[in-house]
């Protein structure tokens, strides 16, 4: 049985814009197995965005294969891609995309309404949990606007946790965030990865943040230039603890 989770196999991705057409990706071919962890990496205009929303079943694309965990998505409808996106994905975004007038715990709940086997005591038991896992069983009751810019993006994990999927989808999730602050982000993700065995695929424009993954792959004009494993990978945790203890590297 294959250990794959993600399959791509010459996809292309069309769009028209007027009278033309732009070919945003041209042939993209690679694998993902489960438990990895890796980084997708490319200037603007290179593809990353269209093919994180591939990936996330959030846009289908115009030719090519893509299985996720063995199923092929341009066989779903609407629904069933929906509903395949909230058991199997957890994504989490630059800019958080939280409820302002909600709490944290209020936050995290969201993605389980849309899951009517979940009751209302075990919706908040599971948010709960996922708060905890994130290290802020202590701000639950906190909203947004009460919380630092760290501490709100890890409100967005626990949210794209809580329905326990097999992946994370993220997308420059450090990038509104402070070095330490990024690292400790970083630190969960890896985590995540190594010790719960979450896939976890994060598209980044930061040759730095790349270093922590196991593998990366690099979009040049829509396609793959390069598709390399990380040699020499980084403990987000190690390099934490070697920052001077400054107001310059003040925790989020």
């Amino acid at each position: 049985m294959s250990n794959k989770i993600l399959e791509l196999t010459d996809i292309k991705r069309e769009f028209r814009m007027g009278s033309e057409t732009v070919r945003a990706l041209k042939g993209i071919t690679f694998d993902v197995a489960a438990g990895e962890f890796i980084t997708i990496m490319g200037s603007s205009g290179s593809g990353k965005t269209t093919l994180l929303n591939t990936l996330g079943c959030l846009d289908k694309p115009s030719s090519g294969t893509y299985l996720l965990d063995g199923v092929d998505i341009s066989k779903l409808s609407r629904n069933e891609l929906a509903r395949l996106r909230n058991n199997k994905m957890g994504f989490v975004f630059q800019s958080y995309n939280l409820l302002a007038r909600t709490s944290a715990l209020e936050n995290v709940e969201l993605p389980l309404l849309y899951n009517p086997s979940v009751g209302a005591k075990e919706r908040r038991e599971r948010a709960m949990h996922a708060l905890e896992a994130v290290e802020l069983a202590d701000r639950m009751d906190h909203k947004p606007n009460e919380l630092s810019g760290g501490q709100q993006q890890r409100v967005a994990i626990a949210r794209a946790l809580v329905n326990q999927p097999v992946m994370i989808l993220a997308d420059e999730a450090t990038g509104n965030l402070d070095s330490r602050t990024s690292y400790s982000i970083m630190a969960l993700l890896q985590d995540l990865n190594e010790q719960q065995g979450k896939t976890i695929v994060f598209v980044t424009h930061e040759p730095d943040i790349a270093t922590f993954s196991k593998r990366t792959i690099t979009l040049r004009d829509g396609r793959i230039l390069k598709d390399y494993p990380i040699e020499a990978r980084r403990s987000a945790k190690e390099v934490l603890a070697a920052l001077p203890a400054s107001d310059d590297y003040k925790i989020n």
